[in-house]
């Protein structure tokens, strides 16, 4: 029973982890062509170790073992630093729904990174899952333009965004092949420290040309939300879960972030995509109940 009540309480997390990330491909359409990537990345990983920070200390307390062997925490904040950079310049060019269908690959991707560095396996329940949610998240990629999706014709912003999951894709069985027993909330801020200080070292030179007291009040608000929602909040999420879940059944939760987005669109008073496009989100939905569905099912094949 205490097995079942754990992961329970990690689709939990990555439930509300899916809610949080979708709301950070809308604010970030809006703030992208604002700041550079590296300076804003920079910034939001300093104020997410510090709300970490404070949070670890008040909870589990931070001791010097945790710290123990810290190219662990450069390992994992170089990826996940890096996958955030790739995804701001995806979003200079690339549609909010757009980027969040390629973020739908990730799960894919962490299949196979999951057996690579874990030896993970993946079922052919969940390869048929993974693959109609990697052809629904295709599908949302094209617009639901069949003409498009015979040309195979990708914009530039999605494309650089993919490289950047493909450093997400293997952040995420890295947490549980190099986390040796930490609180989560410590992980965290471990990786939170190290990222932000290699963006700053990576983005120096944008950060010091960055006029910071003449951004617009948009960017401001993006850089809290990703700080502290996009950021501080989803890392623990996604490490808790991640120490719960296999690879893939986490990343599974992505296929809903079209959904959110979509819902983040109307909010922000952006309307809603084509029609066609639904078909995709439809598809990354059905994905993930078989994903979860799955949890019932023999783990061999």
């Amino acid at each position: 029973m205490a097995a079942v009540s754990e992961a329970l309480r990690g689709h939990l997390a990555m439930l509300l982890f899916s809610a949080l990330v979708a709301g950070s491909f809308s604010l970030g359409v809006m703030v992208a062509n604002e700041i550079a990537p590296a300076a804003l990345n920079a910034a939001r990983f300093g104020i997410a170790a510090v709300v970490i920070g404070v949070a670890a200390m008040a909870t589990t307390g931070m001791r010097r073992v945790h710290f123990q062997a810290p190219w662990r925490f450069a390992v994992l904040g170089g990826l996940f630093g890096g996958y955030f950079v790739l995804m701001f310049y995806g979003l200079q060019t690339a549609a909010p729904v757009s980027a969040a269908a390629v973020f739908t690959l990730v799960p894919v991707m962490s299949a196979g990174f999951g057996w690579l560095l874990l030896r993970q396996v993946t079922t052919r329940w969940m390869a048929l899952a993974l693959s109609i949610g990697a052809a629904g998240a295709v599908w949302v990629i094209v617009r639901g333009d069949l003409q498009a999706l015979a040309a195979f014709q990708i914009g530039q912003g999605e494309i650089i965004y993919f490289w950047g999951c493909v450093l997400h894709a293997i952040y995420t069985p890295m947490v549980r092949k190099l986390n040796r027993g930490e609180p989560a909330v410590v992980f965290t801020f471990g990786m939170l420290l190290a990222g932000g200080g290699l963006l700053a070292a990576f983005g120096w030179q944008d950060i010091l040309a960055t006029d910071w007291m003449q951004l617009p009040g948009i960017v401001w608000i993006g850089l809290f939300y990703l700080a502290f929602f996009a950021s501080a909040a989803t890392f623990v999420l996604l490490q808790y879960a991640t120490l719960r879940l296999p690879s893939a059944k986490v990343m599974a939760y992505t296929y809903l972030t079209p959904s959110w987005v979509i819902l983040w669109e109307i909010a922000l008073g952006r309307g809603a995509p084509p029609g066609m496009v639904l078909i995709g989100v439809v598809m990354s939905v059905a994905a993930l109940v078989m994903l979860l569905e799955g949890d019932a099912k023999p783990v061999r094949a």
